[in-house]
């Protein structure tokens, strides 16, 4: 009885937080494309799309501030043909879409969306499966979607679908290195890998990146806490930065730039098989959004000290504020979601060489000095003063020779004379 009921809460888990929290994020984040772009554009966005009410003799058609407008856009795209060319390799061509949304959807199975439940006296994290490996195992599964992008544009038989294919290749082995190494620091900050541990840390404690509380009181952090704010701030940096990369998304959205290669990988794709390749991106936003909040802004933590009072809420034997943190949490993630958004229409596209020059020669350098800087941060407390100030000395010799190599390396460009 007790297997059958642990399979039954994992099955609800895995029901209730992939299918029913984070699945209708990625239309909904359509939507909030739409509704955001047109903000910042000053024009109409999806606000007419509702149903025809006044075809049956009512006054008024049902809008619903264009909340359908997901609905008529997943109706579209499943209605519509779903044409695969001659000339493709059809086996790779119907696996790629899967192979590009699947590993980010089993990604969402590490990440805690709440504080425990408490019900019947039996306790229940709001989390699919807690590994004790959960970043290593996101990187590991998420890398996997590459190979979807790849085979898309490869069996497409096709120029333009296969240079978006090899671009996005490229473009996601370089950016996964810097994302590796940058959250590097943060866990040697909590030492540990579990994503649970690492979020109640920060609920105890203080944000990563707003350290302003310990033991449930508001206070200013010990020294060694602020010195830790810097590697902590460059680790975000270089993280989110290399989300976006890691995503395609504006301003790295060169595997599909419509203005040099049609539209890229997915080009000769269309109804659902297309859509499964924008369903891949906007869940790995979704889930590198998440992933972004848990190291670095609390995760399902409240802050200021609150948090253990939300945990302790009952009614009977029922304890429901993990409800109220996976609420906080989701809150989070959408305004998360809307700085994707914001990036993405204001902030133009790079060149390709400027993407690989940022992927190779500024992210990867910063982010290996950075987990040395966090190391020497870190160890301060055990260690004399005269070998701190070797290990300083040392970090800023060898970053301004990294500074120096990358500049004199740089090809000056060359003057065309008549």
């Amino acid at each position: 009885m007790d297997l059958i009921f642990q399979l039954a809460i994992i099955v609800t888990k895995i029901v209730l937080l992939t299918f029913v929290v984070v699945l209708p994020l990625v239309p909904l984040s359509v939507y909030f494309e739409r509704r955001f772009s047109a903000v910042i554009q000053d024009r109409v966005g999806p606000n007419r799309v509702g149903i025809p009410l006044t075809l049956l003799g009512f006054k008024k058609d049902f809008h619903l501030f264009g909340l359908i407008q997901p609905v008529a856009d997943g109706l579209k795209l499943f209605l519509k043909e779903d044409f695969t060319p001659d000339h493709v390799r059809k086996a790779f061509f119907w696996m790629a879409p899967a192979l590009t949304v699947v590993p980010a959807l089993i990604t969402v199975c590490v990440i805690p969306f709440g504080s425990p439940l408490g019900i019947f006296g039996h306790t229940e994290k709001l989390v699919i499966a807690d590994l004790d490996i959960g970043p290593l195992f996101i990187f590991s599964v998420a890398s996997l979607s590459v190979y979807g992008i790849t085979l898309a544009g490869w069996s497409s038989n096709s120029k333009f679908p296969f240079i978006g294919g090899v671009r996005s290749t490229a473009q996601m082995i370089s950016y996964e290195i810097a994302l590796g190494l940058s959250i590097i620091p943060v866990l040697m900050f909590y030492g540990d890998l579990n994503l649970s541990t690492i979020v109640q840390k920060q609920a105890e404690n203080g944000w990563l990146l707003l350290p302003l509380w310990k033991n449930g009181q508001l206070g200013l952090p010990d020294i060694n806490t602020v010195l830790f704010w810097f590697p902590a701030a460059i680790a975000f940096l270089i993280f989110t930065i290399s989300i976006f990369a890691e995503t395609n998304r504006m301003p790295f959205d060169l595997p599909e730039c419509e203005t040099e290669l049609v539209g890229g990988y997915h080009t000769e794709y269309s109804s659902m098989k297309f859509a499964m390749f924008f369903m891949g991106e906007y869940a790995a936003m979704v889930i590198g959004s998440a992933l972004i909040i848990t190291l670095f802004l609390g995760g399902w933590s409240i802050g200021f000290g609150l948090d253990k009072y939300v945990t302790d809420l009952h009614i009977g034997d029922f304890y429901f504020g993990g409800l109220i943190h996976m609420g906080c949490f989701m809150t989070k993630l959408i305004a998360f979601i809307l700085f994707f958004i914001l990036v993405r229409w204001t902030v133009p596209r790079f060149r390709y060489d400027q993407l690989m020059k940022l992927g190779w020669v500024v992210f990867f350098e910063a982010a290996l000095i950075n987990v040395f800087l966090a190391a020497l941060i870190l160890a301060a407390p055990q260690l004399e003063k005269t070998i701190i100030g070797i290990g300083a000395v040392l970090l800023v010799i060898v970053t301004l020779a990294v500074i120096w190599v990358a500049k004199v390396s740089e090809e000056n460009p060359k003057v065309l004379r008549a």
